[in-house]
């Protein structure tokens, strides 16, 4: 499932081509992808100016005056900027007819062959509920590592399953957990509970420089995900634990385990992370 930076990079590529542009029609070819999709956005969208694309979590929000579209992608999702009358290819489920703007009208298109994905729709002046409950950004003054101490303490689960916990922090999922944790020397399979304060200090800081390094590199592709470009991300090639276990450690050597942790592949290596 794309992950913070893969769904940041998909931000960071539509802005130049959405944001200001005016939603000449809404076209939808099913009724549904993982929930049904409100009819606010066939009703209330088509006119409007998209006026910014934010990123909350790895949920996407392009706003308009009348509310926002709310976008996630799923398992399999992709948005693409394409040329108006682009053919229409399998799975192509949702697409927004931009007009205004250089090259003439576009089409924000909305691919997702799994259907995991979602379009549902914010009210103006609303939080959907789906984002109301959600931890702080990784990349946000407001985490640090005394922040994860401080909503650590007394639990009893294992360090990763307590990192990937979206009411902790947004965006932190299963390979940048494992890829932060090697970073900062931690087992996974450590307790949250038990993990000190500049420990703590140390795994924030390998969160921000791992998320921020895919980023730059525009994510990571392992099954689906392309940017709106179409071109993939490249930090893959860098990774040091995750979908590795077996293979060497790449500070020390030693073979790294691997196991299910909250039911998510894990690898690590004993040696190096305490």
């Amino acid at each position: 499932m794309p992950e913070l930076p893969e769904v940041e990079t998909t931000r960071r590529g539509l802005a130049p081509h959405v944001e200001g542009r005016r939603v000449g029609a809404v076209t939808l070819r099913r009724p549904d992808l993982r929930w049904p999709i409100p009819a606010e956005v066939r009703e209330c969208l088509p006119g409007q100016r998209i006026e910014a694309v934010r990123r909350r979590a790895k949920y996407l929000l392009l706003d308009t005056q009348a509310g926002s579209a709310l976008l996630h992608l799923g398992m399999s999702g992709s948005l693409r900027v394409l040329p108006a009358g682009t053919p229409v290819t399998a799975h192509d489920h949702v697409d927004l007819l931009l007009e205004g703007g250089r090259g003439g009208k576009r089409v924000l298109r909305f691919n997702d062959p799994r259907r995991f994905g979602c379009l549902l729709w914010q009210a103006p002046g609303t939080t959907h509920e789906l984002l109301q409950a959600l931890g702080p950004e990784p990349l946000s003054d407001a985490f640090d590592g005394d922040y994860l101490h401080a909503r650590s303490r007394g639990r009893k689960a294992p360090v990763k399953t307590f990192l990937m916990d979206q009411k902790v922090v947004v965006g932190v999922g299963n390979i940048y957990a494992a890829e932060a944790l090697f970073m900062a020397g931690i087992s996974p399979l450590r307790a949250a509970g038990q993990v000190s304060r500049e420990r703590y200090r140390l795994l924030a800081d390998a969160v921000r420089t791992i998320l921020a390094a895919a980023i730059e590199r525009g994510g990571t592709t392992l099954r689906d995900f392309i940017s709106p470009d179409g071109a993939p991300g490249y930090f893959e090639q860098e990774l040091a634990a995750y979908g590795r276990g077996g293979e060497p450690c790449p500070n020390c050597g030693k073979r790294l385990r691997q196991a299910a942790i909250g039911q998510r592949t894990t690898a690590w290596c004993p040696r190096c992370q305490r």
